[in-house]
């Protein structure tokens, strides 16, 4: 009986160690295969010599000698003959100026030596302020002895009823629009239909007044405008004259020369 349990041990044990070779050779057999990495190509490095360095630039040219173009000028094509029997243009006749004889029904008129100038624009009340007056004593802020030649030379235009109808002929509509007009401002001013430089008028009345005035308020200094009024009331007729620095001698000299 023992030598048969032994028999049977041994069959057992053969048996389990074929089953555990066979099982190994199973697991062997299934497991995945890994390819081999494929190889890196080769490459082929071949030497190559450098480029040769350039050659150097030209030397430029002298300044005296200018560099020759190798590009040639194209031929100029021959210029094609004119016909000789073409027909000459005819010559031209000169030009005569013919001057129109002047109707003899037609007056002709001279030229004016002088343009007619412009109507003078009066002084409005914003421009008078300040402007000295009769009664306001040594007008302008002049430094005269109390002589009020404003007063004296408006009493005596006054009493003369042609200096009003001077100033009026002249300037109606600036008088009647409330305006003094500017007759003097270092030189008689112009007006339009008046011989002479300003008012020739009221000038020669004005220059009388101050010629016979006293030597004292002639040479009296006086700085800016005067305003003379002919009448009272409303629409007076009034007018201006001065400005800057002056004196009343300026008046009676041509041209207004100030001293």
């Amino acid at each position: 009986m023992a030598h048969w349990r032994r028999q049977g041990e041994k069959g057992a044990a053969l048996a389990v160690s074929v089953v555990a070779h066979a099982a190994a050779v199973a697991l062997l057999l299934g497991a995945p295969v890994t390819p081999a990495p494929p190889e890196t190509p080769s490459v082929m490095v071949s030497l190559v010599e450098p480029p040769p360095p350039p050659p150097p630039p030209p030397q430029p040219p002298a300044p005296h000698e200018a560099p020759k173009s190798t590009v040639k000028a194209p031929n100029k094509p021959p210029s094609p003959e004119k016909p000789k029997d073409a027909a000459r243009a005819a010559p031209r006749s000169p030009l005569r100026l013919t001057k129109a004889p002047i109707p003899k029904d037609v007056t002709p008129l001279p030229a004016s030596p002088k343009p007619a100038p412009a109507r003078l624009m009066g002084l409005g009340e914003s421009e008078l302020m300040g402007a000295a007056t009769a009664g306001s004593g040594p007008g302008g802020g002049g430094g005269g002895a109390g002589c009020d030649m404003v007063r004296l030379l408006q009493e005596g235009l006054r009493k003369n009823p042609r200096a009003r109808a001077a100033l009026m002929r002249a300037h109606a509509a600036t008088v009647g629009a409330g305006r003094a007009p500017l007759v003097w401002n270092g030189d008689w001013l112009r007006t339009d239909g008046e011989e002479g430089d300003g008012l020739s008028g009221l000038r020669e009345m004005i220059m009388l007044e101050v010629a016979f005035a006293p030597a004292a308020c002639r040479a009296e200094p006086m700085r800016g405008l005067v305003l003379i009024s002919l009448n009272d009331g409303p629409g007076a007729a009034r007018f201006a004259l001065g400005g800057g620095h002056w004196r009343w001698s300026d008046l009676l000299f041509a041209k207004g020369a100030r001293r």
